[in-house]
């Protein structure tokens, strides 16, 4: 190990205090963990200059093991917990970081309005197609046909695609990369929370334990080789007919516009009503 990972890592974990970790071996969420605190480390941000939130599951855990402000909210709710802190303190950087189905589902409605209000937040969505901690059962991303503990003949619902949801929602910043891309991740992260505006990076991520055991991939090397496989750069899939894109999907920037942020706008309102 380098030292400078070995001074990130001292810098925002809690390595002393909180590890060994809760997560299954091989799971995704420990590689998005490490793109994060590599991508504050980028930015140059302070612990003190940092908010995490999330919600309920697998990916809830995270706050507890970064050594900044975190909060461990309620199932769906990380977003309004964080609106909440941004409107309160909006000098802090806020984080949010969520599983598919605590995002989508539950949350769904709470994701959609942040995007649309364009709040100068970023969610982080690590998408591993299913409920992991609760049992397996399918969740708003699980693809159609894929297995599931409840859908054992097979998922009759369509996914969500949830950068594409966020980019018509209205969020000025929106990727989407895989715990495979992990260089890439670094950097989609780095630009997602410096962007103004609400940001959104949906992480392809494997949960072998529950998905990935039913649907013919059983560890995480494989998984890992099925996001290789199937990840497409934005700039390529450009080139590519629908056929050639069946069964794939795009990895890279899919969105990335400046306009005015809600933050900015709720200032210029309080600046108007203090004048009367």
């Amino acid at each position: 190990m380098s030292e400078k990972t070995n001074s990130v890592r001292h810098d925002y974990l809690r390595h002393d205090k909180k590890f060994p970790h809760v997560w299954c071996p091989g799971c995704g969420n420990g590689i998005v963990l490490g793109s994060l605190i590599r991508a504050i480390d980028k930015l140059g941000l302070g612990k003190d200059e940092l908010v995490l939130a999330s919600g309920i599951g697998c990916s809830g855990r995270m706050p507890v093991y970064v050594d900044f402000n975190t909060l461990h909210t309620t199932h769906g709710r990380a977003l309004t917990f964080a609106t909440g802190i941004k409107l309160a303190k909006p000098a802090l950087t806020v984080i949010t970081v969520m599983g598919d189905g605590d995002a989508t589902a539950i949350g769904g409605n709470h994701f959609i309005h942040a995007a649309r209000r364009n709040i100068d937040l970023t969610a982080i969505i690590i998408n591993n197609q299913i409920y992991g901690m609760t049992g397996g059962q399918y969740s708003p991303t699980t693809p159609y046909g894929s297995f599931a503990s409840t859908a054992a003949w097979g998922n009759i619902e369509h996914a969500f695609p949830i950068a594409e949801l966020a980019v018509t929602a209205g969020a000025s910043f929106v990727a989407r990369g895989t715990v495979y891309h992990a260089a890439m991740l670094d950097g989609l992260l780095a630009r997602g929370i410096a962007k103004k505006g609400f940001s959104v990076i949906e992480v392809m991520s494997n949960c072998h334990t529950q998905y990935g055991r039913r649907n013919q991939m059983n560890d995480p090397v494989t998984m890992m080789r099925h996001f290789k496989e199937k990840a497409v750069s934005v700039d390529r899939a450009a080139k590519m007919s629908a056929e050639e894109m069946n069964d794939r999907f795009t990895i890279g920037v899919l969105a990335d516009v400046d306009k005015p942020n809600y933050m900015e706008e709720y200032q210029k309102i309080r600046e108007r009503a203090q004048q009367h």
